[in-house]
């Protein structure tokens, strides 16, 4: 009961203090407010960018590695015509780590090329990426199906002329029909559209989306493009690892062994292909969250003294100006902690008022349309904004609250 009295006393005067000098408290919260703004801002804004990040490259899958011609990340210094006589990774490569990876949970080899023509009578649209998949497609990435179905395995291992579209090629095509069991045209050859993806939408990074792709088994694209050539459609195997393997480093290593085996390689010889993971291209962004974590830390700090001060100052006037109730709250009886509580707690809530008005200018900025930008302000963030605001509070607080408890009570009621 002693708490739940002294907060609502010291919110009473808290709001007093805004009320009856209300332009001075404004000035010093501003420091606070703006603080507060800085820090999370740019928090919310990393957070939401590599969520965002995140989200553009969900087409690569989690927990997956890559095994392909080009790495993501090129070694310093090493000459481009190191990569670029690499042989193309082969359909022959991946049913023999198909069938001896024993750290793999699924595995898969999928070929792609990209701004090809898909045609439907008169109708046509280009740019779109032609995928070839197998089977195990669908255990590494969601393939979210709106209507119909994956291809059936008859269908993989006879090479069956099906398909499955996307919704810019579903709007194109067939913009007032159900495109299922309709035919469309690749490179002179039909196909029977037996399944349509779910609408994906715009990504930050405008990587290859559902929306604008054409899945066909890996077999019937062999039949119209070249794999596993230099100049053929650019193939990669994808394998997902177990639980157990932490960091897929044993997942890695067996890949590396086995792919050094079947291409022949001695000992001293380099790698010929690549083993890529999606998460490489966030971890090269980092250092740019953190100029960005850093300048906001930066402003937020200093701006936040300005306001931890103007607080100080708001409590030391406040103190001079209630010296007298002060005195007679003690000789009623309050005791000293009861006096440092009350001065204390109305310190937190003014500092606590300045950030929230910083936290709600955040939440403002989260409804600006910026794109395909999306801007979210998360919990985490909400609870450091608050939790910054109460230590400077406390700090801010501290010592005038201190004063006003050790004020002895016969003179506290003179000096009214």
């Amino acid at each position: 009961m002693l708490f739940i009295k002294l907060v609502l006393e010291s919110f009473r005067f808290a709001l007093n203090a805004l009320t009856h000098n209300l332009t001075r408290t404004i000035l010093s919260l501003t420091g606070v407010t703006i603080g507060i703004f800085a820090i999370i801002a740019a928090l919310t804004v990393v957070d939401s960018l590599k969520a965002n990040i995140k989200d553009s490259l969900s087409f690569l899958g989690t927990e997956v590695l890559y095994v392909e011609k080009w790495p993501y990340i090129f070694t310093p210094n090493a000459p481009w015509w190191e990569y670029q006589k690499r042989p193309m990774i082969t359909f022959n490569e991946y049913k023999y780590l198909e069938a001896n990876l024993k750290n793999a949970s699924d595995i898969c080899v999928f070929t792609v090329t990209g701004g090809r023509t898909i045609k439907r009578n008169s109708n046509s649209i280009g740019g779109i990426d032609l995928l070839g998949v197998t089977e195990g497609h669908t255990g590494l990435y969601d393939v979210d199906l709106e209507r119909g179905r994956f291809f059936s395995n008859r269908e993989i291992d006879y090479a069956s002329n099906a398909a499955i579209i996307g919704h810019k090629i579903k709007n194109a095509l067939f913009p007032h029909s159900d495109p299922i069991g309709n035919e469309i045209v690749i490179r002179g050859l039909k196909y029977t559209v037996i399944g349509l993806m779910k609408e994906s939408g715009e990504t930050l990074l405008n990587t290859p989306s559902n929306d604008e792709s054409v899945l066909i088994p890996f077999g019937s694209f062999r039949k119209i493009f070249y794999t596993g050539k230099r100049r053929g459609a650019y193939t990669l195997i994808a394998v997902k690892g177990n639980e157990n393997d932490v960091g897929l480093i044993e997942l890695e290593n067996e890949v590396r062994g086995l792919m050094r085996n079947f291409r022949g390689l001695r000992p001293k010889d380099k790698d010929d292909f690549a083993i890529n993971r999606p998460e490489a291209i966030t971890n090269q962004l980092q250092g740019v969250f953190d100029v960005l974590t850093t300048a906001g830390w930066f402003i937020g700090i200093f701006s936040i003294l300005v306001g931890a001060f103007g607080i100080a100052n708001i409590m030391f006037v406040t103190v001079s100006e209630r010296t007298g109730i002060i005195g007679i709250q003690k000789s009623l009886g309050a005791k000293n902690y009861f006096i440092l509580f009350q001065f204390l707690f109305e310190a937190i809530f003014l500092s606590l008022i300045g950030g929230g008005f910083g936290l709600l200018l955040v939440y403002l900025g989260t409804f600006i349309d910026l794109g395909s930008f999306v801007l979210t302000l998360m919990v985490k963030n909400i609870v450091l904004g608050i939790g910054i605001s109460t230590f400077v509070g406390v700090a801010s607080g501290i010592i005038p609250a201190l004063m006003a408890a050790r004020l002895d009570p016969v003179v506290a009621i003179r000096a009214n």
